[in-house]
């Protein structure tokens, strides 16, 4: 009897954590390497939850979109995890803004908000 009540207390358990992973925003990866990010453009929905999981290959890179107010630094060997909900559609420039060399002014993408 008391192994029923065990399972049973471990139900609601179950649920409750399969509910969370199915609310989780879905993840967009945007990686970097020395003069470029890939993908170089990505998709998004208005007013819709992501979270940007941004890492570097070679060097710190920053991650800049000033029109959404946001910079963070992707670090290699790092996962950095960015939650973003787009308040406002369009195209949005993503560029890096530490110098990584000659290459460094094409470092560039484009977040795009559908409505």
């Amino acid at each position: 009897m008391k192994r029923r009540l065990l399972l049973m207390a471990g139900v609601p358990l179950a649920f409750a954590a399969a509910r969370l992973a199915a609310e989780a925003p879905p993840e967009v990866r945007i990686g970097a390497k020395k003069f470029e990010f890939h993908p170089t453009e990505v998709t998004v929905q208005l007013g819709q939850p992501v979270l940007l999981v941004l890492t570097s290959e070679d060097r710190i890179h920053g991650f800049k979109i000033p029109d959404l107010g946001i910079r963070t630094d992707m670090i290699p060997g790092q996962e950095t995890r960015l939650a973003l909900t787009p308040s406002k559609a369009g195209r949005f420039t993503f560029f890096c803004d530490i110098f990584c060399g000659e290459g460094h002014d094409e470092m560039d993408g484009t977040l795009i908000v559908e409505a």
